[in-house]
């Protein structure tokens, strides 16, 4: 799939009637999210998913084999260990995103986490829509677009969202949602695990110390978000999630088998497909930023998909709110005269604001700190 595209696509037609504020509003105000419309039996999706020609999928073939690393006994031996460093090293620098098989977290918990949040999403209106907010702050949110109110957005996303801040202050037992709470904080204990191992691995493989990323608090702040892409009936008009990079340090996703999942890689989008029981790992803008561009936070998207819904859960390994106003810039042991530092310090608040107030609007996040 190319991303640019010389074909001609006749814009949509805007009644001037049309007030996106105002239709933005009812949409939001129904509490019902995408899941909602479908519901309502919507045979054409309504004007605010309409993404401009340019923003649109446009399919062709590609010939990249996605990277796929085995992770079994990777303490075991010392040159599998090795193997594997080198494989997530190349794999981070080249395409800034790899799945991982054999990584220690069991089926029963991947699916039962697919089934749990699918659950949620499925259920009742009147039951789910407690959780609907959009305050700042909340542990445990269920929302349509994030940034649905961003003016840099060119439309919004088909999908609905639910959200849990689950380190290092998890939500209270009781505040979870009874469909998904507890195999989310089963799951989070196993990605923990996970995460520091991957953290380790990407350590030396910026020919650090085993532990630099770990002991730089890298696997403290933990965040999982699920998204529910319901069926579209238009899904060449819009996009499940428009194309993006991830803030913090690492995601660990989860996708069921619909796919729909692309990768940016060398100027073409790249399917990721589904493989039963791995898990898609992808480098964060503040990873890049500290390896002063060594690893590289890459664009990804969600194409929608007319036939079925998709389930997906990602797992952040992020900045916590405790480090708001904590420095980030290259870390100092990869910086020498011929690599010279490529980005200027930022604090964790001046990039999150940053980041929330352009919304997914296909730019980089890291673009105001290039040095």
């Amino acid at each position: 799939m190319s991303v640019s595209n010389t074909n001609d696509f006749e814009a949509n037609k805007v009644e001037k009637s049309y007030d996106k504020m105002s239709e933005l509003t009812a949409f939001d105000e129904t509490k019902a999210g995408v899941k909602g419309l479908v519901d309502a039996g919507i045979t054409k999706i309504p004007q605010i998913f309409i993404l401009p020609p340019k923003h649109r999928a446009v399919t062709c073939e590609t010939n990249f084999i996605f990277p796929v690393i085995d992770l079994e006994g990777i303490n075991e031996d010392a040159i599998k260990h090795k193997e594997i460093v080198d494989k997530v090293r190349d794999a981070s620098e080249t395409w800034g995103f790899f799945q991982v098989v054999n990584h220690g977290i069991p089926t029963s918990i991947l699916d039962k986490t697919l089934q749990g949040t699918r659950q949620f999403f499925e259920q009742d209106n009147e039951v789910k829509k407690q959780y609907y907010t959009r305050k700042i702050g909340k542990k445990v949110v269920y929302v349509s677009n994030f940034d649905l109110y961003s003016s840099c957005v060119p439309a919004a996303s088909w999908r609905d969202s639910l959200f849990f801040s689950m380190a290092p202050d998890p939500p209270n037992p009781e505040e979870f949602p009874p469909a998904c709470g507890e195999i989310l904080m089963d799951l989070s204990k196993d990605v923990t695990k996970l995460g520091v191992s991957l953290l380790e691995l990407l350590s030396e493989g910026l020919g650090l110390d085993r532990c630099h990323l770990i002991d730089m608090d890298c696997a403290k702040g933990l965040s999982v978000l699920g998204n529910y892409y319901p069926a579209c009936p238009q899904p060449e008009l819009t996009m499940g999630t428009i194309q993006h990079s991830d803030g913090g340090y690492i995601t660990v996703l989860l996708q069921d088998q619909i796919g729909g999942l692309q990768v940016l890689h060398q100027n073409q989008w790249v399917n990721v497909p589904p493989v039963p029981g791995s898990l898609v790992v992808n480098i964060g803008d503040f990873l890049q930023l500290m390896s002063n561009d060594k690893y590289i936070s890459v664009e990804h998207r969600v194409i929608a998909n007319e036939n079925a819904s998709r389930m997906s859960v990602a797992c952040f390994f992020g900045i916590s709110p405790w480090e708001s106003h904590k420095l980030f810039e290259p870390i100092a042991e990869l910086i020498s005269e011929d690599n010279p530092p490529k980005y200027r310090a930022t604090t964790a608040k001046e990039y999150r604001n940053y980041a929330l107030s352009k919304g997914l609007d296909g730019t980089s996040a890291l673009s105001p700190y290039k040095i």
